[in-house]
């Protein structure tokens, strides 16, 4: 549906969830994660944290001499619940402890995302925010979830796009911003960077739509 600017694209992120919403829409990529420490630095809000985040991913990763390409394209998502911030459990037990913290409760999802551009040494960066409430939970389904090993990898121990499907009762705003990336917001910034375009086709049909209209 996309076509990607012939001076590359880069996603700094080695999420595959990230990947598959972009590639989903023909935009191609080269996969190159970041090295970039994720801890929270002290009185962050999380809007602040998730670009920032993705902000010096992009960047990290565009400083690398070896790195082709001209857009780098950084991403964040946390969980928070009473102001806690949830990112990726480190074990099993973290998980079980996020999982019931967010049982039967409505949290926050915010993801950041930065467009880093090379040639200019300029990033545009944002964040979105979407409300999510899980289901109450019993201990049976925490264990069973837990076991099947998705939670390990995700913010707030659960991947709304997987197992954790049935868990979620409520959802207001992006639903792939929940996933990793807000795409809506994300393409935009892309159109507007000139890092994807439209192919042809679309844009002349854009143009007889607007000829047509009153």
């Amino acid at each position: 549906m996309f076509y990607t600017s012939e001076e590359g694209l880069v996603l700094a992120s080695a999420s595959p969830r990230r990947r598959e919403l972009l590639e989903s829409l023909g935009i191609q990529l080269q996969i190159i994660p970041s090295c970039v420490d994720e801890g929270p630095l002290e009185d962050e809000e999380p809007a602040e944290h998730v670009m920032r985040l993705s902000r010096e991913k992009a960047q990290e990763v565009a400083n690398r001499a070896d790195v082709k390409g001209r857009w780098f394209l950084g991403s964040d998502t946390i969980v928070v619940q009473d102001g806690h911030l949830l990112g990726k459990p480190c074990d099993t037990r973290q998980a079980g402890e996020m999982l019931r913290m967010l049982s039967g409760r409505e949290h926050q999802v915010y993801s950041g995302y930065a467009i880093h551009d090379r040639k200019k040494d300029q990033s545009t960066t944002g964040s979105v925010c979407t409300q999510v409430r899980l289901r109450q939970l019993t201990g049976a389904e925490i264990a069973g979830y837990i076991a099947s090993g998705e939670p390990l990898d995700k913010a707030g121990a659960y991947a709304i796009q997987g197992l954790a499907s049935y868990m979620v009762s409520d959802i207001s705003g992006s639903y792939t911003n929940v996933v990793g990336l807000p795409l809506a917001e994300v393409v935009d910034v892309l159109l507007n960077l000139g890092a994807i375009t439209l192919p042809p086709q679309h844009s002349a049909r854009e143009n007889q739509v607007s000829d047509l209209s009153p």
